[in-house]
């Protein structure tokens, strides 16, 4: 069996010294806005997973009415949801997502983001991708006012 599932999110950017993006602390002027620490390429992938298990998606799991949730690691929750949806039998197959963003430029840190996000996963960095698109200095992505991921997994199951 298998299925897939899509995550999207999206925060918006203010003033600050790094973005997380991935797991990974890149050094920046903007920094993105959440109850988390706002790793939107991480939130994307755990709505995904949970998507693509029908096991709800991060607003029912992680909160942010819940005041544990504030500044929370997204590299915590990821974890926590893929726990889940490993103890119902899934394994990865692929991931493959897309950061929307003006700046920074991804490409620079694609292999460190890749290898934390295998990491966190426990799979094979080969089954992980990830792809960067500006938004051609038009709308809120590419006036640097927000930024945004996209995450496309396909889950196995014997």
């Amino acid at each position: 069996m298998i299925r897939v599932g899509l995550g999207h999110d999206t925060h918006r950017l203010g003033p600050g010294t790094e973005l997380v993006l991935g797991g990974v602390r890149i050094p920046h002027d903007r920094r993105a806005i959440g109850h988390s620490d706002a790793d939107v390429l991480l939130h994307a992938i755990t709505d995904a997973l949970l998507g693509a298990a029908g096991l709800g998606d991060i607003g029912e799991m992680f909160p942010d009415r819940d005041e544990a949730n504030r500044g929370r690691d997204s590299a915590e929750m990821l974890a926590a949801a893929w726990a889940r949806v490993a103890a119902e039998g899934w394994r990865i197959g692929n991931l493959d997502c897309v950061i929307f963003a003006q700046r920074p430029t991804i490409l620079p840190h694609r292999a460190a983001i890749r290898r934390r996000i295998a990491g966190i996963l426990g799979v094979a960095e080969e089954r992980v991708w990830l792809k960067a698109k500006t938004g051609e200095r038009v709308g809120p992505i590419g006036e640097e006012l927000a930024i945004g991921a996209e995450c496309v997994v396909l889950l196995e199951k014997d």
